[in-house]
């Protein structure tokens, strides 16, 4: 039991490192922002259509990854994106043109979404039993934060050696592909095979394909899958608009510029590191279910931004509203590290995790598809106070109906839990 346990986190470890890593060519504007634009020729706008194109195949590429994630093995699906977004890289650092960056974009969205978010969401919830997901899924929010800003830190301090040109830059791209390909070759010698299953629910043999199709269609018709999928929805409308406390705070607090780079890192990286265990932790040893704990950070979270709201802020320390505004953050991360553990207070057959999870990633990511927008309007529509008060309103409207779906899911839970018991007595 002893070598099951250390072998468990062990591999937990390896999902770790390519989840802090195979994202960093894709969100290469977090840290290299202004040299994208120097270096690569790029607007604001071009660099918002590569991001969209980016979302788009994310979102309807989630349709696929239902077949792909339970068809084939993480030994192979999860290496080959690693190794794919480190090899696109490469023809990322010859700085191709416009079009030629779309296409890059939509290449990193096919490994790093289509074929290997939900496969590492698959992968951590088999590594543990139903008392371990919180744990599990709480470890692997703080663990990519660690790995998110130590390779993040690296590339800056690689750049900076190199003159923070164009020459920096390439590097920079460089360095993150090569880490990538790496962690792709380790994950293919450390992790196991998976055993892809080719029998329906009743044992009845029918080929791969098949009992992987039959294995989407249980998952499309699983209302609870669904109704979890929206919860997601919610705890992520709300993440987006963490973004806007930045020039919150730069706008209404009049915040330093040495300290809004510092605040961003927090912003993005260290909130993963605080929020992730205590989410997880929380919800296996103290609330005992990740659909009542969402519940309950819902409440709070509606609570802690209308209180926000009304506070005076233009009269209030720096230090006040980045404590503030950190904390509410918390919140959110300890919610977004365990949205996707429910999936075993549902039942979901664990050879259908894949599907399951596709169907959690397409509806609860998709906010990225218009959140962003919606808040951005909001601010140049009403400059100033005001404009952050609609965002803030539209974010308690989320926590709200976050509130709503989560309640509606616990209700769910207890009356399948209830018929499970009914019918287990009845078998006795």
């Amino acid at each position: 039991m002893e070598n099951n346990n250390s072998k468990k986190w062990f591999t937990l470890i390896v999902l770790i490192l390519g989840g802090g890593t195979i994202y960093k060519l894709s969100s290469l504007k977090d840290a290299f922002y202004i040299p994208m634009q120097q270096y690569l020729h790029l607007t604001h706008t071009e660099i918002g259509l590569a991001m969209s194109v980016y979302g788009i195949i994310q979102t309807f590429g989630y349709i696929f990854s239902m077949y792909i994630s339970d068809r084939f093995s993480k030994k192979i699906l999860i290496p080959l994106s690693l190794i794919g977004v480190g090899v696109t890289g490469f023809y990322f650092a010859t700085f191709p043109g416009f079009y030629g960056i779309l296409v890059t974009f939509a290449i990193l969205a096919l490994f790093g979404e289509v074929a290997y978010w939900p496969v590492l969401l698959k992968a951590v919830r088999l590594l543990g039993n139903k008392d371990e997901q919180g744990t599990m899924f709480g470890f692997l929010t703080a663990g990519r934060g660690v790995v998110d800003t130590i390779v993040a830190f690296s590339a800056l301090a690689l750049f900076s050696f190199l003159g923070q040109g164009a020459r920096g830059l390439r590097g920079a791209i460089i360095f993150y592909s090569v880490i990538t390909i790496i962690v792709g070759v380790i994950s293919y010698f450390l992790l196991e095979d998976d055993k892809i299953l080719d029998v329906d629910e009743n044992g009845n043999k029918i080929g791969k394909n098949k009992a992987t199709l039959h294995g989407m269609m249980r998952a499309l018709k699983m209302p609870e899958i669904w109704v979890l999928s929206f919860t997601a929805f919610s705890v992520y409308s709300v993440y987006c608009g963490l973004t806007y406390f930045i020039p919150f705070l730069k706008d209404i607090y009049a915040m330093p510029v040495t300290l809004v780079g510092a605040y961003g890192i927090m912003n993005q990286y260290g909130l993963k590191m605080i929020g992730g265990p205590i989410g997880g932790l929380l919800v296996d040893k103290k609330v005992k279910s990740a659909a009542r704990y969402l519940r309950g950070a819902f409440a709070v979270s509606t609570i802690a931004m209308l209180i926000f709201i009304i506070l005076p802020h233009k009269s209030m320390s720096i230090y006040a509203g980045m404590a503030l505004t950190l904390g509410f953050g918390v919140i959110v991360f300890s919610m977004m590290s365990v949205f996707f553990v429910p999936v075993e207070e549902i039942n979901v057959p664990r050879e259908i995790s894949g599907a399951a999870m596709s169907i959690g990633s397409l509806i609860g990511y998709f906010p990225a598809v218009f959140a962003f927008t919606l808040y951005g309007s909001m601010l140049d529509r009403s400059p100033g106070m005001q404009g952050y008060r609609n965002v803030f309103m539209t974010m308690i409207f989320f926590s709200v109906l976050g509130l709503v779906i989560s309640s509606i899911l616990v209700r769910m839970i207890k009356n399948k839990n209830r018929k499970l018991t009914s019918e287990q007595e009845c078998t006795a």
